[in-house]
């Protein structure tokens, strides 16, 4: 009759390690979701501002079009850079804010995992 060998003792330390090793995939994966989602939302972001900024180049060539003297394509392009200067300040100051709050949030799921992987350890440990 054939018997099963006993696991050794090495192979049973093994295990906690194999179980802390799928949390640590899974948090990986975790935050490469997370980075997907945050280069998704720069995405969204960069192409609404360069939707915008199109359309208001082709405004302004409409507007040079319909401006009967050089006077009026001065002030026309004059007020057209200082719109663009202006809402090119507007959208790095939103991608400075977005930037910030996905740091912030990165920084928060990995405390979570490195907490929880911690108190797991733990826990075996006193097991």
């Amino acid at each position: 009759m054939h018997t099963q060998p006993e696991p050794s003792s090495f192979a049973t330390q093994l295990l906690p390690i194999a179980g802390n090793g799928q949390k640590f995939f899974l948090a990986a994966a975790s935050l490469q979701v997370h980075a997907f989602k945050a280069m998704m939302r720069y995405n969204l972001e960069t192409l609404a501002f360069l939707k915008h900024r199109c359309e208001q180049d082709v405004k302004l060539a409409d507007d040079l079009i319909s401006g009967p003297e050089f006077n009026d394509a001065f002030d026309i392009f004059a007020g057209f850079l200082q719109n663009a200067t202006s809402q090119y300040v507007s959208e790095a100051g939103k991608v400075a804010t977005l930037t910030s709050r996905l740091a912030s949030e990165t920084a928060k799921r990995v405390r979570e995992e490195a907490r929880t992987a911690i108190e797991d350890a733990a826990a075996k440990t006193v097991a």
